[in-house]
């Protein structure tokens, strides 16, 4: 890169003198770009050089950052600046209640992540803003509120890439020691132990983190990284609604995709490090059960890494047609839990179910004496109808385990036409937490409509009708459920 400055003994409007001009057209023929804080003529159009020609008017302070864009040099962070050990060694690494200084969401507050692109002008690389109590702040055991936005810029970057590297905050932050990182979009927990605390460590080291490793891993498509952490709960209201919306524009991308429009589906093995026999195989009807990865992006996500967690499963011949069952499937979930699992039905949560790993947005939970299902979901804390609460559930469901009768999954599989669908589909829904009826009415109303069932919504169940198995039967009975009616589940 050349870098002219202003020369004070030429004429006004020639700026610089004829010897730098010249330099400069013999720097651009050799594939030189050329800047300059002063306001010469610019050539913007690329050619000869990768990107830009000739880029002025550049303040002092931004020429540096300003080269690397237009060289497209591509930076390496060899050395993350925090004040605790970093390394896959310690991803998987839990902080419990005792060893904690802090922590986000979870049951206690609400916390999220949003990743979004944006243009090269609007992010400033290796910026990080704190909005909100620090860490040291509050006290010993103390929870708070957690909005992580992070903002990259790269010019072949795509929107579709946002929710993968979106998802990688979890591998990303889980590597430093003493740091707890569980769930995506707004059900995040993450904690911070004692000892890392005591070691320095603050919020801004989770932006040194994810700054140093998207610009490691996905410096082929991102050249600046921004992250903005906000903790005052009043200032992550607006944040959180926008990027609400945003999680649900995700979901529609997936539009009319059919299972049976594809002959491969996509794994997802981001959870191995909690769930070492976890395997997540995920369909155009079936979208992760964290909620965050759909087939569409897991397919980006292997474009963009090979060797990444998400890769190409041909289904290969059908075994189970109504159930789900393909036998190329069934080989790589053998190989990828090392043995430990040899078959899973995609449409069944009776007979060899999908593993579950820790990350799932809900779980369903059959109730042999209402012939149906319930439905709750992470943000549910209180007493269900199958007698234990969500955290409860989730250490039966979780760890990468076959549980016939439970399984975790995405909000969005709710509405899917797979759902369930060996097992007589939506139609056996009989309650769920009021929150989240609520949340997902419309998909509801237009999935019950789909089926011919457009009364069966207020049919279900919610905590204000019953949360003990009893008074739920009797709540079934006076409303006339179908699932009372239905074959039996087992």
């Amino acid at each position: 890169v050349l870098a002219l400055g202003l020369d004070p003994g030429v004429k006004e409007d020639q700026l610089i003198t004829d010897e730098k001009y010249a330099t400069a057209a013999g720097a651009i023929n050799f594939g030189f770009p050329v800047l300059s804080d002063v306001d010469i003529p610019q050539i913007l159009p690329t050619g000869i050089c990768t990107y830009e020609h000739v880029v002025s008017g550049i303040p002092l302070d931004k020429i540096v950052s300003r080269a690397i864009e237009v060289r497209d040099i591509k930076i390496k962070i060899t050395e993350i600046p925090i004040p605790v050990p970093y390394g896959a060694g310690f991803e998987g690494e839990r902080v419990r209640k005792e060893q904690m200084q802090v922590e986000f969401g979870g049951k206690r507050t609400v916390a999220f992540e949003l990743l979004r692109g944006k243009s090269m002008q609007e992010v400033e690389d290796g910026k990080i803003e704190i909005v909100g109590p620090e860490v040291d702040q509050v006290e010993q055991g103390a929870a708070l509120p957690l909005g992580m936005l992070i903002e990259v810029a790269g010019r072949k970057f795509q929107e579709d890439f946002e929710t993968v590297l979106e998802r990688r905050n979890h591998a990303f932050i889980s590597c430093a020691n003493g740091i707890f990182h569980m769930g995506q979009r707004a059900i995040v927990w993450i904690r911070i132990s004692k000892e890392a605390f005591n070691k320095g460590f603050r919020l801004k080291h989770l932006g040194e983190i994810l700054i140093a490793k998207i610009h490691d891993e996905y410096s082929a498509i991102v050249d600046k990284v921004q992250v903005k952490i906000i903790t005052d709960e009043e200032k992550m209201k607006a944040p959180l609604e926008e990027a609400r919306e945003i999680y649900r524009e995700r979901d529609e991308r997936i539009g009319g995709m059919k299972d049976e429009d594809v002959d491969t589906l996509y794994s997802c093995i981001l959870c191995q490090s909690y769930a070492p026999d976890h395997v997540c195989i995920v369909t155009p009807q079936r979208l992760g059960l964290c909620g965050a990865y759909t087939w569409l992006d897991c397919k980006a996500s292997f474009e963009l890494n090979p060797r990444g967690p998400n890769e190409p499963v041909k289904k290969g011949r059908c075994l189970e047609e109504v159930k789900g069952q393909w036998e190329g499937v069934n080989e790589y979930l053998k190989l990828k839990s090392h043995g430990n699992l040899e078959r899973f039905n995609a449409y069944s949560m009776i007979e060899d179910p999908m593993t579950s790993c820790g990350c799932f947005e809900c779980i369903a939970a059959i109730l042999p004496e209402t012939n149906g299902i319930m439905i709750v979901n992470r943000e549910f804390t209180e007493m269900t109808p199958v007698g234990m609460t969500f955290s409860t559930m989730a250490g039966q469901v979780g760890g990468g385990i076959q549980t016939p009768g439970f399984i975790g999954m995405g909000k969005l599989y709710i509405t899917s036409e797979k759902f369930i669908s060996a097992d007589g589909g939506i139609k056996r829904l009989v309650w769920m937490p009021k929150g989240l009826k609520e949340e997902i009415r419309q998909r509801l109303e237009n999935r019950l409509a789909e089926i011919g069932e457009p009364d069966l919504l207020d049919k279900i169940a919610t905590e204000e009708d019953a949360t003990a198995s009893e008074d739920l039967v009797k709540f079934l009975q006076a409303k006339g459920h179908p699932a009372l009616s239905m074959e039996p589940m087992m």
